[in-house]
């Protein structure tokens, strides 16, 4: 297959209670794409990831911490982070956020 096409991804994933979900929707030599479901106040603790990614906020609010800094992300938002930095991701109400990893161009 030449493409592959997702209608809605926000509409067919169900945020857990009380927890997070994550699913690969795709996935090639040159990029990784996860779905992450979020109930209010889960989160994602600090971390960094090998290879540049961009988080977008498919619905709802996520916190996220970007090289210490706090920026507030709704519905919509959209980030570009590179390899490296030191990140966090907390949702302030129940989310769906969509993950893209990147392959490093080295």
């Amino acid at each position: 297959m030449a493409y592959t096409y997702l209608e809605n991804v926000a509409d067919g994933i169900e945020i857990p209670a009380a927890g997070t979900l994550s699913r690969t929707l795709y996935k090639d030599d040159d990029m990784k794409v996860v779905v992450f479901a979020f109930d209010s106040g889960e989160e994602l603790s600090e971390h960094t990831s090998s290879s540049p990614a961009v988080i977008q906020v498919l619905r709802g609010h996520l916190r996220l911490t970007l090289d210490g800094e706090v920026v507030e992300a709704a519905s919509g938002s959209w980030v570009h982070m590179t390899a490296g930095l030191r990140h966090a991701v907390r949702a302030a109400e129940p989310t769906v956020m969509l993950l893209t990893l990147l392959r490093d161009g080295d």
